[in-house]
């Protein structure tokens, strides 16, 4: 006998290529539409796309991360990143379903130690910060349920992310100078893509719990330190020289500062913080995979 239960909510969601989007693909009740099917860069394509769908509630897994060009093409990266996650919360305004749209650490500038909260004031250090600042703003008005989920360094087994470039470049060197003293909480998609679908299941029915959270994996830790892990749970022998962040000059700035105060996620969702080293051994075993 099949004791499997299918959950009876239909969760739409925008993307289906990207690290999250292919993590919330293989959940239950979730259909993912690409961008032949709702192209972020035509935010009135997305809300149509909604609106024939008919679903239950809707979960933007979709965004323009390229962080250095959009110092170039900020105007590119607001349509996608504001202009396109406006049009999708209105139309799930229109049809009373809740949407959940996930944010960055980036709207931040990265000052001091403390982990950032969701009410702190933000001040984005360059384009890609402001484009989702933008976009956090406008679904914050469309006027229905929502939720923003804002998170940090994001990685899987999927596209390109640190995970992958470290395992890559540790098994080419002896040894790698990185970045350490940018600090923060390494967050698997895959985690991420949990902690949406049951945002997006509880606001259905519960709705008064939408706003503002943060999410990212504990504990926190600086990159140079996250790649000694990638190196010591592949167990590739590439030394790790500290260095700071004047000496790998970026065209967009970086937050010094990415930790991030989640415990508002916990109370009110009951989810907590993931322990990325955890989540880091599934991703390298998914790698392996292939």
């Amino acid at each position: 006998m099949n004791n499997v239960t299918v959950p009876s909510e239909k969760i739409l969601v925008l993307g289906k290529t990207g690290q999250l989007a292919r993590e919330l693909a293989v959940l239950p009740g979730v259909t993912c539409l690409g961008r032949d099917q709702a192209d972020l860069s035509d935010p009135a394509a997305c809300a149509a796309a909604i609106a024939a769908h008919t679903p239950d509630a809707v979960i933007n897994a979709a965004a323009y991360t390229a962080v250095d060009r959009a110092e170039e093409e900020e105007a590119d990266a607001t349509v996608i990143n504001a202009d396109a996650p406006a049009a999708m919360a209105a139309a799930c305004a229109r049809l009373g379903i809740p949407f959940v749209s996930v944010s960055t650490d980036y709207v931040f500038d990265g000052s001091g130690t403390a982990p950032w909260k969701p009410g702190d004031a933000t001040g984005p250090l360059g384009a890609y910060g402001r484009s989702k600042l933008v976009g956090e703003q406008a679904i914050a008005k469309a006027g229905g349920t929502w939720a923003v989920l804002r998170t940090s360094w994001v990685v899987s087994a999927h596209g390109n992310n640190f995970v992958k470039t470290m395992r890559r470049l540790g098994a080419e060197r002896d040894a790698l100078s990185v970045v350490a003293d940018q600090i923060g909480g390494p967050t698997p998609a895959r985690d991420i893509a949990a902690a949406c679908l049951h945002m997006a299941r509880t606001l259905i029915s519960e709705p008064d719990k939408g706003g503002l959270y943060h999410f990212s994996g504990a504990p926190d830790v600086s990159w140079a330190d996250f790649a000694r892990e990638i190196f010591a749970q592949s167990q590739l022998e590439c030394a790790v020289t500290d260095i700071p962040t004047s000496a790998y000059p970026t065209p967009a700035a970086r937050p010094g500062n990415s930790r991030m105060e989640c415990s508002d996620l916990e109370t009110v969702f009951g989810i907590k913080r993931p322990d990325w080293r955890v989540g880091l051994a599934q991703i390298l075993k998914d790698i392996e995979k292939g």
